[in-house]
């Protein structure tokens, strides 16, 4: 996770990324991967001058795009359901693969521009 962060020199906003991509390697191995140790993870770190970008690709069938969504459940113990709400409040941005089994999630730099990263 220290590699991951490596370029993020605020305390506040690493904590924060911290929590999203933990989120998101968690739902790659236990749901993505179903928990298989022969299974692997590739992780991706993208520094432009305005985003800082992480894309994590399981070995899994992908996560359906209705499900993509970043809300809550509705049920308050619901078992799952709060990783990708918890991924949503966490970056600026999430974009995920057409067959669902790579997310790419993105944090403004501080200063940047506030303009929508190009797919």
């Amino acid at each position: 996770m220290e590699l991951l962060l490596e370029p993020v020199d605020c305390n506040e906003t690493s904590c924060r990324l911290q929590l999203g991509l933990q989120e998101a390697l968690v739902n790659a191995v236990r749901h993505g991967n179903a928990g298989d140790p022969r299974k692997c993870l590739r992780i991706r770190r993208i520094l432009t001058p305005n985003w800082l970008i992480w894309q994590i690709q399981d070995e899994g069938d992908g996560l359906s795009s209705d499900a993509r969504q970043g809300c809550l459940p509705d049920q308050v113990d619901a078992n799952h359901g709060r990783g990708l709400f918890l991924m949503h409040q966490c970056f600026d941005d999430i974009r995920w693969s057409r067959r669902g089994n790579r997310v790419q999630l993105a944090c403004r730099r501080p200063g940047s521009s506030q303009w929508a990263i190009s797919a």
